[in-house]
């Protein structure tokens, strides 16, 4: 029986590291995208990849902003499956590099479904979309596959596109494009800039005597945080089914950033109260106030997550006695 053959682009990231690690103990041939860069920035894949022994695991240089190392990656690799993970994903950064925010998140999602067609690839493609795209309105909570669209940012709005560029693509060239609308997921293995991990860190820095307090913005945002190994296994489940859709990701629960902080702190010992910190820089010009998923679409067909907020925030802490 032929291996399957899986492109991620954002293989680097938090989500392609794991979703790298579960296609390969399925028996895939997995290649990952990565951007030339003068710093290293494999940490997350380093113990999968080893160009001195045989491997199922291989990296090309290329970027979703760029046609050409597209086409010919898509060309020499030929994939059964790809996963598009690649785009600027801060939301609070996207206020800041708003252009190059659209040209990655956006149109680099346009680049990649034209380069599939145009080589005529049979290949079926996964786009991670994101509960971003929502308003959070909580009168529309909880959100599922139907809800509007909203966009509150650029980060947002480049997901937008992609997503209905997705669509349309689907409809119009009868292309297996399928949309995973992922609610917030985390782990250790989370951006240092990303909120969770903000606070994880910073309990770490108090802990070891670095810092006394965490900065943070909007204490009351409320989200719907699962776990990435939970929401990898979604995004492999969804390329798995016989027809191509748009699925919501998500646990179905929600909690505040400071829901997040209080709990993180008395696995430390700490008091909350006396360690956060307002910061305005961290608010952003406007604000995502609820998100909370409403996934029994893909619950029916077979995927529910497997780990709860407080697990969750025990897995992403425990981790910090790791961390040098």
């Amino acid at each position: 029986m032929l291996k399957k053959t899986a492109l991620i682009t954002g293989v680097t990231g938090q989500i392609g590291s794991y979703l790298a690690e579960f296609l390969l103990k399925k028996g895939y041939i997995v290649h990952g995208l990565v951007r030339r860069s003068s710093s290293y920035n494999r940490e997350r894949i380093e113990h999968l990849y080893n160009p001195d022994h045989e491997t199922n695991f291989f990296l090309h240089y290329g970027d979703i902003s760029d046609s050409v190392s597209l086409m010919n990656i898509l060309q020499k690799v030929q994939p059964d499956e790809i996963y598009n993970l690649a785009a600027q994903s801060h939301v609070q950064i996207s206020w800041e590099v708003p252009i190059y925010t659209a040209e990655t998140t956006g149109l680099g999602v346009l680049r990649l479904l034209e380069a599939v067609k145009t080589l005529g690839l049979k290949s079926k493609i996964l786009q991670a979309s994101t509960s971003e795209m929502f308003s959070g309105d909580p009168k529309q909570a909880p959100q599922n596959e139907n809800t509007p669209l909203d966009p509150q940012s650029p980060y947002a709005a480049a997901k937008v596109y992609a997503h209905r560029i997705c669509n349309i693509y689907r409809k119009a060239f009868g292309m297996y494009v399928s949309c995973a609308i992922m609610f917030n997921n985390e782990s250790p293995r989370r951006g240092e800039n990303f909120v969770t991990q903000k606070i994880i860190l910073g309990i770490k820095d108090i802990l070891q005597g670095k810092s006394k307090k965490i900065y943070l913005g909007n204490l009351q945002a409320k989200r719907d945080w699962g776990y990435t190994p939970d929401y990898v296994e979604a995004l492999w489940f969804i390329l798995q089914q016989p027809q191509p859709d748009d699925f919501v990701v998500a646990t179905g629960e929600t909690h505040t950033v400071q829901e997040f902080l209080e709990e993180a702190c008395e696995l430390a010992g700490l008091d909350w109260k006396k360690v956060y910190q307002k910061d305005l820089r961290y608010f952003r010009p406007l604000e995502v106030d609820y998100l909370c998923g409403d996934a029994s679409k893909i619950n029916r067909l077979g995927w529910k997550p497997k780990t709860k907020f407080k697990e969750l925030v025990k897995i992403m802490f425990e981790a910090i006695k790791a961390i040098k």
